[in-house]
C-alpha cells in the first residue's frame, strides 16, 4: 500500500515539475522583444556575420573564362558562355549564369577561381514572384553589379532581364571612362 501512494506522489511531483518548466518558459517568451524590433528589416538589412555565405559577386573584369568554378560546382548551377576574343588574347565571356534554384550556397566554386573574380556576399534576400528571377546573367547585371562594386538585388536581377548585349565586353574600354571624359 505504501509504494501505490508513493508512485501517485511521483507522478504528481513530476508532472507539476514540468509544468513549471512549461510556465517558466512560458513567461520568458512573452517578455523578450520581436523580431521586427530588433531590426527594421526592409528598410534596414539584418546585420550578418563575416564568414556569411550569401549570394554571390563576380567581378566581370577580372574573369578569364577558366571555367574552374563551374567544374568545381557539384550541383552544375554555373553556365558560362564564351568566346575566343578579338581583341588580345583570352576569352570574352558572353554569359555568366549561375541559377538560384539549384545553388547551395556551398562556396566550392570560390576555391579554385585563380583571378579572385567570384566570391560569396553578404546578400541573403533575393524574393521575387517567379522563378525566373532566381537564373542570373551576371554579364547582363547593370555595371556596378557586374563589376563585383555593389550587391545583388532584385531590382538589379529584373532590369538584367530587359538587356539583351552584355554590358561590357573585355578588351573593351569602360563606360565609366566616357562619363569621365563627357564632365
Amino acid at each position: 500500500m505504501y509504494n501505490w501512494f508513493r508512485n501517485i506522489w511521483l507522478a504528481v511531483t513530476t508532472v507539476l515539475s514540468g509544468m513549471w518548466v512549461t510556465a517558466l518558459t512560458m513567461c520568458k517568451t512573452y517578455q523578450r522583444r520581436t523580431f521586427t524590433d530588433t531590426y527594421v528589416y526592409p528598410e534596414q538589412p539584418v546585420p550578418v556575420k563575416a564568414r556569411y555565405r550569401g549570394f554571390h559577386r563576380f567581378d566581370l573584369t577580372t574573369c578569364i573564362g577558366c571555367e574552374k568554378c563551374a567544374g568545381a560546382c557539384p550541383v552544375d548551377c554555373i553556365y558560362i558562355d564564351k568566346q575566343k576574343s578579338k581583341v588580345g588574347k583570352g576569352f570574352r565571356i558572353d554569359g555568366f549564369t549561375i541559377d538560384y534554384t539549384k545553388c547551395m550556397f556551398c562556396a566550392l566554386c570560390v576555391e579554385p577561381c585563380p583571378v579572385d573574380c567570384i566570391f560569396m556576399g553578404s546578400n541573403h534576400d533575393l524574393s521575387g514572384f517567379s522563378r525566373d528571377g532566381c537564373i542570373v546573367d551576371y554579364a547582363k547585371l547593370p555595371l556596378p553589379v557586374a563589376w563585383g562594386q555593389s550587391t545583388l538585388n532584385p531590382t538589379a536581377v529584373s532590369e538584367s532581364k530587359v538587356l539583351y548585349e552584355p554590358v561590357w565586353i573585355k578588351g573593351e574600354p569602360s563606360p565609366f571612362e566616357f562619363e569621365d571624359a563627357a564632365k
